[in-house]
């Protein structure tokens, strides 16, 4: 059955992402449908920005899940939705590391203050986030950002794999991760992701930081770079794009 759930955004801007199911969104400024998709695996959905010190509700007659994606704001707006068809879509790397990225709120999507939302499918058995990179400190290249990983599997049982370190072996973490799980990368070098064979792989990636121009610049780390001049001339896997506007679930709010 469905539900309504409602916060008010002080000081906080936010991404309304529909995970599973279709929603109404309604804001101080106004409202906005979002069509759904059954599962992060079926489809790309609208999302819906909202600025902040905006009334933010969630409705969803059917049901679903929904992720509200946030990062301080001093001041941003208008509130906007993105519709599904007007996203991005990017096959990146080659061979067994190729990947999707589903630009919802990128960096190049004018609007937001300082929140930066983007969604991965890795196939099964692939590789992703590789090379590792990292974006924790101003220099030629790179700006500050805080990141989290949200994970969802495509089987209930399924499982993949995340790294995240740091050169001085502060932090050095290689973890498994399930639906559900979120990982917190406020620093350091990230990557890779895995998706174990049998089990295409679903991240949400957020991200925010300082930067006044709201710009996703990176370093990758020196040690593994070449990795990227190795994949030219090696075919991207033909299982991707997984997902697009027109595969997703058409199923809008009733």
């Amino acid at each position: 059955a469905g539900e309504s759930r409602s916060i008010t955004l002080e000081g906080v801007e936010a991404a309304v992402v529909p995970l599973s199911g279709a929603c109404r969104v309604e804001t101080t400024e106004g409202a906005f449908d979002l069509t759904g998709r059954a599962s992060p695996f079926t489809g790309i959905p609208d999302v819906a920005y909202v600025a902040a010190g905006s009334e933010l509700t969630v409705t969803s007659e059917e049901g679903g899940r929904f992720a509200v994606a946030t990062a301080v704001a001093e001041g941003s707006g208008p509130s906007f939705r993105v519709a599904a068809g007007d996203i991005s879509v990017e096959v990146r790397g080659a061979g067994q590391a190729t990947r999707q990225i589903n630009g919802l709120l990128s960096a190049d999507v004018p609007g937001p203050q300082r929140l930066i939302v983007v969604e991965v499918l890795t196939p099964e058995g692939n590789w992703s986030s590789y090379p590792p990179h990292k974006h924790d400190e101003w220099g030629e290249g790179e700006v500050p950002l805080e990141e989290i990983y949200y994970f969802e599997i495509s089987k209930p049982e399924g499982f993949g794999f995340h790294r995240t370190y740091t050169k001085d072996g502060e932090i050095d973490e290689s973890v498994t991760v399930a639906s559900g799980d979120v990982f917190l990368i406020p620093r350091g070098y990230h990557g890779p992701c895995v998706a174990a064979p049998g089990y295409d792989m679903y991240y949400l990636n957020v991200m925010a930081g300082p930067d006044e121009e709201r710009r996703w610049l990176i370093t990758t780390d020196p040690d593994h770079a070449w990795v990227w001049k190795s994949w030219e001339g090696v075919p991207q896997d033909p299982r991707l794009p997984m997902t697009s506007a027109e595969k997703r679930d058409q199923r809008r709010r009733s």
